[in-house]
């Protein structure tokens, strides 16, 4: 389960760097402490530059931001990076209770994207629930098999809230990866079950920065796979919407995150994770929730 596995990572991950700090460098405990937060930090911090060196490398046309507001993009992306994999993810019961479902039509059903798990939804499902939404989650493992693979349990979460909620059919709202796992469902199983699709940054026809995954998820990501092709190939018989994001830092050329046959929407300049804890997101979301789908 992602959640104990992160947690676990974290305690071997600061045991190791205070190890560092003690037996290493002979430093005492404050220092020793200080410097194991300073690793934990500068690590994640590196990370998510590579996020940002790919997306500027390989990004689509789009108009360019000022220094300030491209420094304030990042900043809020490092946050939400560390709150999701830091603080979120590992405790994700604390911050994520069990789904409230209860009868009503057409419920939401989040599908969260790469290497994350429901827990990244904890701020987005209360929003949406305010909105007056019935809101489902799932969580799909193992966070690095196969795409097709995680079908299964996306089946088996709608049969779920459809019949916990008494609905014929649900809403799929999907960030990144999540989405392409959608559109596998669809041309597995119909549109029997799913009234529309909404994706946040789904890398439709692939992501630059998937080269450096690891799992065959992340090799199926990669522009021009087989699995792409073929799911290219895949008509899409849902009404469905793509909201882009223009400056996104994982999914990239950010144009791939465009899907033939889906409305397309460009979001407010975000980054890949912060855009789940973004209000405006979260607005334009519920509105276009609210409207038909062209």
């Amino acid at each position: 389960m992602l959640p104990v596995a992160l947690l676990l990572w974290l305690a071997a991950e600061i045991a190791t760097w205070l190890a560092i700090g003690r037996l290493g460098f002979g430093a005492s405990w404050p220092y020793a402490v200080a410097g194991a937060l300073g690793g934990l930090l500068g690590l994640r911090a590196g990370l998510n530059m590579i996020t940002w060196l790919f997306g500027m490398a390989f990004a689509s046309p789009a108009p360019r931001l000022g220094a300030r507001a491209t420094a304030r993009l990042m900043l809020d992306e490092y946050l939400a990076y560390l709150l999701s994999f830091v603080l979120v993810i590992p405790f994700e019961r604390l911050w994520l209770p069990a789904d409230r479902l209860r009868p009503g039509p057409r419920p939401l059903l989040l599908v969260h994207g790469y290497g994350c798990s429901r827990g990244v939804w904890w701020l987005l499902r209360r929003r949406l629930e305010a909105a007056g939404h019935v809101v489902a989650t799932v969580s799909l493992t193992p966070p690095f098999t196969s795409i097709g693979k995680l079908v299964p349990q996306l089946n088996r979460r709608i049969e779920e809230v459809c019949a916990a909620t008494g609905a014929q059919q649900v809403v799929l709202v999907a960030h990144s990866m999540g989405g392409l796992v959608c559109r596998s469902y669809l041309a597995r199983h119909g549109i029997a079950r799913v009234a529309r699709l909404l994706t946040l940054a789904t890398p439709h026809a692939g992501s630059e920065l998937a080269r450096l995954g690891a799992g065959q998820n992340a090799r199926e990501m990669e522009p021009g796979s087989l699995w792409l092709r073929d799911m290219a190939a895949e008509p899409l018989r849902v009404p469905a919407v793509a909201l882009r994001n223009a400056y996104d830092n994982y999914a990239m050329p950010q144009d791939n995150q465009r899907l033939p046959g889906a409305a397309d929407i460009e979001l407010p300049p975000v980054g890949h994770l912060a855009m789940l804890t973004d209000r405006r997101v979260a607005d334009l979301l519920i509105q276009t929730l609210a409207e038909n789908t062209p």
